[in-house]
């Protein structure tokens, strides 16, 4: 466990781990093998990034706040090789680290942290755009997040967060946080996830930015049949000939719905297609 104590920063959402038994659960699921690249995000005080460091012996992270750099760095001495890169994470170009890699060029990152909860969703669509770069993602978020990520067709939070990430990557919730295992306790609970990009092949997606606009538009009016919902970008019409039912809502459709939809409006003639 971490050795030293800086006092969490509000205006970082800052809520460090504490409770050694989900530490050990994390660095379980997480289970470093030797000649991987693991990539922490937010390391805080060390809670994890010791025990990680411990099990593999080397460990890049990520941390913004400056007053948590030197006490990482000292902490880890005796312990293995500790990168710091002191940066904003959505600045931090995924590729581009796994490329530098001075002993393995070209080898895929693994990202693991605990986000801070008020940046997760950005945090996780900055780790898509770099997804052929990353093999999989364990992060520990709100479980209310958590939740939507791995929610299904029919669920109450089933909805765009969900859609988008699923057309991308298998997304498998682990377990649960209590806040009473954080310092200072959050007023919400936590759970891990496990998040594991999908080859290019097997994403299936023929223009990306089309998919997202569907699946935003869809979404954007919950009550709204997709017919009503997507009006500005297709058609009834459209919607039946690409195989789903124009009077559905948006809640009641499949990932792989949306992404033969979004596939058929991207095949149609150039005077027929979206603007």
């Amino acid at each position: 466990m971490s050795t030293f104590k800086a006092p969490p920063k509000k205006s970082l959402g800052q809520h460090f781990l504490a409770d050694r038994r989900y530490i050990d659960m994390i660095v379980l699921a997480v289970d470093p093998q030797p000649g991987e690249r693991l990539v922490e995000i937010g390391p805080g005080q060390g809670a994890i990034t010791l025990p990680l460091l411990r099990r593999h012996g080397e460990l890049t992270v990520i941390e913004f706040d400056r007053d948590l750099i030197t006490p990482l760095m000292e902490a880890s001495e005796g312990v293995g090789r500790l990168t710091v890169i002191h940066k904003d994470v959505l600045q931090v170009d995924f590729s581009k680290l796994a490329a530098d890699d001075g002993h393995h060029a070209g080898r895929q990152i693994r990202l693991v942290g605990n986000l801070p909860y008020n940046i997760s969703s950005p945090i996780l669509f900055h780790a898509l755009e770099h997804a052929a770069a990353v093999s999989d993602m364990t992060f520990m978020l709100q479980k209310e997040v958590v939740d939507r990520m791995a929610a299904g067709p029919g669920s109450k939070v089933y909805g765009r967060l969900g859609v988008m990430l699923q057309a991308y990557c298998r997304v498998e919730a682990l377990f649960d946080v209590p806040p009473g295992a954080f310092r200072p306790p959050p007023k919400v609970d936590s759970a891990v996830v496990r998040v594991v990009p999908l080859p290019a092949a097997e994403v299936g997606i023929d223009d990306h930015a089309l998919y997202a606009r569907v699946v935003r538009d869809a979404f954007g009016q919950r009550r709204k049949t997709l017919r009503n919902a997507l009006q500005q970008v297709c058609s009834g019409e459209d919607i039946a000939a690409a195989g789903l039912r124009p009077d559905a809502r948006a809640e009641q459709v499949e990932v792989a719905d949306f992404k033969r939809l979004a596939n058929y409006l991207a095949a149609l003639p150039p005077g027929q297609r979206p603007a």
